[in-house]
């Protein structure tokens, strides 16, 4: 069961402290500059709301509920990396995925977006483009990403998506064939590592509109 999130609106139509994403729409949609961000924790996001929206918005804010321990066993993520993510809109249907170098946060690769696509899908996508990128190159970075569904897609060789094709995501299955048959025809040296998020934050990827 998804833990729950507690989403702050510094600027909307009604500004405040929300548990649902359903409740945090409502108070964003339509609103030009409207202000928003989520939090894993209500004691950060009532220190959010009582800050300022620009200590946070587009910031990288780590919280966890970790014993120093967990920590200690988790380490820090590998600096000289890549890292990769997805981000889905249900108001647009539509999907896109990047690739970022952990140690600068510079852009690698930016896809999209996609007509009636899913997360998993672009998640997937991310992460056979990064596997390319790096074997046309021939870099031997890891690779991180927050989705094990994503890993054990490429894993496997095969996106196993219940997303049916449509007139409209023609590109993106397109897109899904050329990736499982990369796959199918190429090996990689690359790690692919899990972004361990509830210790380091949301990933070096994140489109930040969660």
């Amino acid at each position: 069961m998804a833990k729950p999130k507690f989403y702050v609106v510094w600027s909307g139509i009604k500004p405040g402290i929300y548990t649902s994403w359903e409740e945090c729409q409502k108070q964003i949609k339509g609103v030009e500059g409207a202000k928003f961000k989520s939090f894993k924790t209500r004691e950060t996001a009532e220190e959010a709301f009582n800050g300022k929206s620009g200590d946070y918005l587009g910031k990288e804010v780590v919280e966890n509920d970790l014993t120093p321990e967990q920590l200690r066993r988790i380490g820090k993520p590998i600096q000289e990396s890549i890292a990769v993510d997805a981000a889905s809109s249900s108001a647009t249907n539509e999907v896109e995925y990047k690739g970022v170098y952990v140690k600068t946060r510079q852009v690698i690769f930016l896809k999209g977006p996609y007509k009636d696509g899913t997360n998993n899908i672009g998640e997937f996508l991310a992460l056979v483009h990064a596997l390319g990128y790096c074997k046309q190159r021939n870099i031997l970075l890891p690779i991180y990403t927050d989705s094990r569904t994503a890993m054990s897609w490429v894993r496997n060789k095969k996106a196993k998506t219940k997303q049916k094709p449509t007139l409209e995501n023609g590109k993106l299955f397109e897109l899904i064939d050329r990736a499982e048959n990369w796959l199918n025809a190429n090996s990689f040296p690359n790690k692919i590592l899990k972004w361990e998020t509830r210790a380091w934050g949301e990933i070096p990827a994140d489109f930040g509109r969660k």
